[in-house]
Formats: C-alpha cells, structure tokens, sequence
C-alpha cells in the first residue's frame, strides 16, 4: 500500500482492506508476524519475543517455500526475460522465456528452514537468544535483494531512488537488522558463558 502504489491507494482509501484484491508483499508480512509474535509473547506466553520469534521464523522459511510456488503457479511475481535452458514462459502473462524467480526463491527458503532448523536442533542455536531469528532477516531478505535483479519491476518508488528497485530498498534495513541480532545474540551468549564458568 505504501511502498508499492500508495498514489493509487490514497485516492481508493477502501481497496486497502480488500485482501482478496491482492497480496501481502513479505516485507509487510515480516512487520504483521513480528508484531503478532510480540503480542502473543506479551499476553499468551510471557516468554521473551525473541524467544519466540527464533522458533516462528523456522516455519515461516518454510511457508515461503509454499508460498513462492503458489506464486509460480499463478504466474505471479515473473522473472525479467532471458535466455537460459530453464526459462519459463508464462502463457498468461506473455510468450517470452523468463527467469523461474519464484522458483528461486523457493529454493532458497528450503534451504533457510534446513539450516534454521539443523541450528535449532543440532547447534544448539536456541540458547542464543534472537541468533536464528537475525539470520532469518540476513537470508531471507540478502536472498531477496539479489533475487530482485531477476524480477520484473513491481513498481514502487524505485524510478524516483534509481539505484534499486522497491523490494531492495525495502530488503536493507531487514538485513542490517539480522546483522545486529545475530551480533547482539553472540555477545549475549559469550557473557553468559562467562558468568557461568565464574560461578
């Protein structure tokens, strides 16, 4: 709404609220889980929300996963043209061979949720608090930045910044996020450590 077409949405004020007009773009996702995580850690679990957000973004990798290959289905989100042996063409769109993104993208949430989950279960990553869930924000929306320069323009406000389109704009300030958890996370292990082999 706002990054996306914000001057077609203040003149259609109620087109905001009808979802089944259009999806949710992830970086909106992102804001709606993390805000619905601190809610539900604030009020239900009383635990932490990093506690918590390390162990939704798991299944949220993998539901981008499902995701993307409903966009490929629906001939969403189509890649710029190109000549590659495994191009698609989708037939509803146009006849020319385009780059599978969604079929990237998928690929690459498989690989965010085994690495997510293996860190969980067998690295013992959950006893650094906010660890996955900052390397969630560096995978997923790093993979997204690079990823765009294989989508078809979704417009946005990227003519006026020039340098990057919409969803890379948007994808920057996620990553340097995961940066500072995944930093914060390791620094806050380390002292724990520590306290303890003194204690």
């Amino acid at each position: 709404v706002f990054f996306y077409d914000w001057p077609y949405y203040s003149q259609h004020i109620s087109e905001i609220f009808k979802v089944w007009h259009g999806g949710l773009a992830s970086h909106g996702a992102a804001v709606g889980i993390i805000i619905s995580v601190w809610l539900f850690s604030k009020y239900v679990s009383h635990k932490p929300t990093l506690w918590a957000l390390d162990r939704v973004v798991i299944v949220v990798a993998l539901s981008g996963l499902f995701i993307r290959t409903g966009n490929l289905m629906n001939s969403e989100i189509i890649g710029i043209p190109t000549d590659v042996p495994w191009a698609f063409i989708f037939t509803r769109v146009d006849a020319i061979p385009r780059h599978p993104v969604q079929l990237y993208e998928a690929i690459m949430y498989t690989f965010i949720f085994i690495f997510l989950n293996h860190s969980f279960w067998k690295k013992n990553a959950d006893k650094k608090i906010g660890w996955l869930f900052g390397w969630f924000l560096i995978l997923v929306f790093g993979g997204r930045f690079i990823l765009e320069y294989f989508k078809n323009s979704q417009g946005g406000f990227e003519s006026s910044l020039g340098l990057f389109t919409t969803g890379q704009w948007l994808s920057i300030p996620f990553t340097i996020a995961g940066f500072y958890f995944v930093w914060k996370a390791n620094i806050n292990y380390s002292r724990m450590i520590e306290t303890s082999n003194k204690a």
